[in-house]
Order: C-alpha cells, then sequence, then structure tokens
C-alpha cells in the first residue's frame, strides 16, 4: 500500500488495540527485507504509532541482518534477529533493554534456524538471560497439516517451554533482574538484584569452580538446568576462595547467596 493508505490503516489498528494491556508495537518482521519500505517510511510509521497509543506501550522494530538504529526516540528496547554472544554490545551500543526474539526455534523442518533441540534451545534461553537480554521463544516441528505453532498457534509439544518456565523461577528467586558480571568462566555470570552471583556452564562439564569472594557464609544452589532441579547446601568462603564441587554434566549453573 502507499503512504496514504499505510498511515491510515495502522492508525485504525492502534485505535483498536492500544487500550489492551497486553500489546506491545512490532514496526516490523524483518524490516531489512521489506523492499518496498525506506528507512524514511518506518520512521513515519512508527510515529502514526506514537502518535496513536496514548499509553505508551512497548515499541521496537526487529531485522532479519542489518539491526535497526535502536538509539531512535520511539523504540523502548532492543528487538534484534543474532547470536545471544552479542547481547552485551547491544546493550551497551544503544543502553536499552535487549530482546533477543529470534534464535533458533526448537523443531524439525527442513530450515537450520527451525529444527534446533530443545536442550538447544534452552541453553541460549540460559546463555541470553545471563549476558543480560531476553529471549523469545518459538516452535517449528513439523505436522501433516503444516500448521507449524510458529506460525499460527496452537499446543506446544516441545522439551523447552517447561524448562524456559524453570529459568524464569529462578530469575524471579533472584528478584527478576540479572547484570551481567566479571565473575566466572567465559564472562557467562550475572548478578541478581538480591546480591546472589548466577553462573551458567552451558556445555562445559567442570567438577568444581573456584569463586573470589568475601569471607563469609553463603548459600550455594547448583542448578541442573535441563532437569530441573536445585541441590542447595552451606558453605563459607575462607581467605576469599570459595571452592565449590559440581556434578561434570552439561547445562548446570551455579548460584551463591550471602548469608
Amino acid at each position: 500500500m502507499g503512504p496514504t493508505a499505510d498511515d491510515r490503516y495502522l492508525s485504525y489498528v492502534v485505535r483498536r488495540l492500544w487500550a489492551f494491556p497486553n500489546v506491545w508495537w512490532s514496526m516490523a518482521n524483518e524490516y531489512d527485507f521489506v523492499a518496498s519500505k525506506t528507512e524514511s517510511d518506518w520512521e513515519r510509521l512508527a510515529q502514526v504509532v506514537v502518535g496513536n497509543d496514548p499509553c505508551g506501550h512497548l515499541c521496537s522494530i526487529h531485522n532479519g541482518v542489518v539491526p535497526y538504529d535502536h538509539s531512535k526516540e520511539w523504540i523502548t528496547h532492543v528487538s534484534v534477529q543474532g547470536a545471544a554472544e552479542r547481547i552485551e554490545e547491544w546493550r551497551r551500543t544503544w543502553k536499552k533493554p535487549v530482546v533477543l526474539d529470534e534464535c533458533g526455534y526448537e523443531g524439525n523442518i527442513e530450515y537450520g534456524w527451525g529444527n534446533i533441540t530443545g536442550q538447544e534451545l534452552t541453553r541460549r534461553f540460559w546463555e541470553g538471560a545471563v549476558r543480560g537480554g531476553y529471549v523469545g521463544h518459538g516452535e517449528t516441528y513439523h505436522r501433516d497439516d503444516e500448521r507449524l505453532w510458529w506460525a499460527k498457534g496452537g499446543e506446544l509439544t516441545g522439551d523447552s517451554p517447561e524448562r524456559i518456565a524453570f529459568l524464569r523461577r529462578v530469575v524471579e528467586e533472584g528478584s527478576g533482574v540479572l547484570e551481567p558480571t566479571g565473575l566466572g568462566i567465559d564472562g557467562l555470570a550475572a548478578k541478581g538484584a538480591d546480591g546472589s552471583d548466577l553462573l551458567y556452564f552451558g556445555i562445559a562439564r567442570p567438577l568444581f569452580s573456584t569463586l573470589s569472594l568475601s569471607e563469609g557464609r553463603y548459600r550455594v544452589d547448583v542448578i541442573d538446568t535441563w532437569n530441573m532441579t536445585i541441590d542447595s547446601r552451606e558453605e563459607v568462603c575462607r581467605e576469599g576462595t570459595l571452592r565449590v564441587a559440581l556434578p561434570g554434566r552439561e547445562y548446570i549453573a551455579l548460584r551463591v547467596t550471602a548469608h
């Protein structure tokens, strides 16, 4: 459609939906693949959305290959397709929350982006969270009627949803906010708002982890992110070092909280 029809239609949509609390605006899916629109078009359309939404819902724009300039005032958060390893870079660049809303999908279709395991998608969620981002879920299991959940909804059948819910529980127990820190292997560590330290080891399989901490007593939680178990115990840090025994298998996280 041309600009006049675009603006009129978009104004109508926003006015119909802005009163719902569970709405956020995504100006495009893979904006850089839409050949009929330029950046000036997206900027104009964004002003139509903002101008017709008195509640100021979250608003962003999703990329295919090239991320949009998320420093724009109308963008409330970074909506990006890519790898979790870049979350810290995006946070530094735009100084806004980062939603990694496309990092691959649990499924078994022919395309590489839609046939990763539930275990791998769960790993990407944990890595994204500990790096300070928010990761989006999707499922692309083949069905005879070709109705992928990813496109049309329905019932989830994969292994990752309940494990993502477990991750949410762990994050919320630490007051719901994670800030990346330099503590831990490969930098995959964050501090919760309650002061706890959360480390994620991913595919690494250490038998122990040695942490530099203040002397004192700590609650140590060894978290099996796949089996969704938490083994809690009391430890004492002496001389600034705490060595924690680990099970030596993949997908383990460690949470340490001072008493």
